[in-house]
């Protein structure tokens, strides 16, 4: 079996790119594919043990490595330049454009799927405010091609055979986007690299990217309103904008070595988290470390924190409802268990993970095979 693996691009570490490793750690002999390629070196043997992977033409214009994503209108007509004609399997790591390679009747085609692509779906109209696309001449420009962007990631839906998502509320995306039914496995989380610890302090921390979806500058202004104490780690576009929202408690350590963030989470009272997530792999290593997490009641979360057992849900992204959670949670936090918030993280292990991907894939090989022999 000649095996494919097609993934959107490499540029970091983060969450799509622990599945790909998962998928390598499974395999060791995937030809890899990729809009473009710019991991480091530590990285590289990590996620790909090693390999480089086969890029697009994106790779060769000018300030690829920083600035890909301003080719996004040629992401369709990159990834479909992928001879993929030779291989039997082909499993695409998808959240833009990886699904849509081309792939004719001799072959199995199983895309994970993180995301429908967010900013041609249903973050269409928050991302062109965002961008402040939403109106004007680039705005009519931006409008077209994300136009043109949807149209073809809708006609490529019947390329990929099987879907697998990455969360239930991404089932429901996938089946209202692409019509197609899709099978949930929750993606792999480290949790043996996030330890127990029960000697919680004084002190709420969260952790993120600082882009607007993450809704970091929520949680900031909400901690800003009381004398709580609250850690920030990460950096991103927003930094700024925080910065100007932070009161005195509020410390914004910027980027952090991963031993100071578990260290961090480890020692926090709870995790705050605000995002709607496909999945959110944070709040996971926050209660791996015990930690209760203060989280909206939506999105991926849902599934990974439960109410009052590991966590606390607030239902709108606004202030008075953080707030309102917040206090609800030390009302209550004698009640949270350590021991029995890491219990529930377990549930997301990579071990876990790899063991179903690798029975899934196999099944429907299997299944293939068969229905190929008995055609002929």
């Amino acid at each position: 079996m000649k095996k494919a693996l097609v993934h959107d691009w490499f540029s970091v570490y983060a969450g799509a790119e622990k599945c790909v490793e998962s998928f390598t750690n499974i395999w060791d002999d995937f030809d890899v594919y990729s809009l473009i390629d710019f991991l480091n070196d530590r990285d590289r043997e990590i996620i790909l043990k090693g390999k480089k992977a086969h890029t697009s033409f994106i790779q060769k214009l000018p300030k690829a490595k920083e600035k890909y994503r301003n080719y996004l209108p040629l992401f369709p007509l990159a990834i479909e330049q992928f001879d993929l004609s030779g291989y039997d399997l082909i499993i695409s790591s998808s959240h833009a454009v990886a699904k849509g390679v081309l792939t004719h009747q001799n072959q199995l085609h199983i895309s994970y799927v993180h995301t429908p692509m967010r900013y041609v779906w249903d973050l269409y109209h928050q991302y062109l405010k965002e961008s402040k696309l939403d109106r004007g001449i680039k705005g009519f420009i931006a409008k077209y091609f994300l136009h043109k962007i949807r149209i073809w990631d809708f006609i490529t839906v019947n390329r990929v055979d099987y879907y697998i998502a990455n969360s239930k509320y991404i089932a429901q995306r996938i089946k209202k986007v692409y019509g197609k039914e899709s099978t949930v496995i929750y993606p792999p989380v480290d949790v043996d690299k996030f330890k127990l610890y029960e000697k919680k302090e004084d002190f709420y921390m969260t952790a993120s990217r600082m882009v607007p979806y993450k809704k970091i500058d929520l949680i900031v202004e909400a901690f800003s309103q009381t004398n709580k104490k609250l850690i920030v780690i990460g950096t991103g576009p927003d930094m700024e904008k925080i910065k100007a929202k932070a009161g005195r408690n509020i410390e914004l350590m910027g980027y952090q070595s991963d031993e100071v963030m578990i260290e961090m989470m480890q020692r926090a009272k709870a995790f705050v988290f605000a995002a709607e997530e496909d999945f959110g792999i944070t709040p996971v290593e926050a209660q791996a470390c015990g930690t209760p997490v203060i989280c909206l009641g939506k999105g991926g979360t849902k599934e990974t924190v439960i109410d009052m057992l590991t966590g606390v849900y607030f239902m709108e992204q606004t202030v008075g409802a953080l707030l309102e959670a917040v206090d609800k949670f030390e009302k209550n936090s004698s009640s949270f268990d350590p021991k029995k918030i890491r219990e529930n993280a377990l549930r997301f292990s990579r071990d876990r993970f790899e063991r179903e991907i690798k029975n899934f894939v196999e099944e429907k090989y299997r299944s293939f095979i068969t229905n190929k022999e008995n055609k002929q």
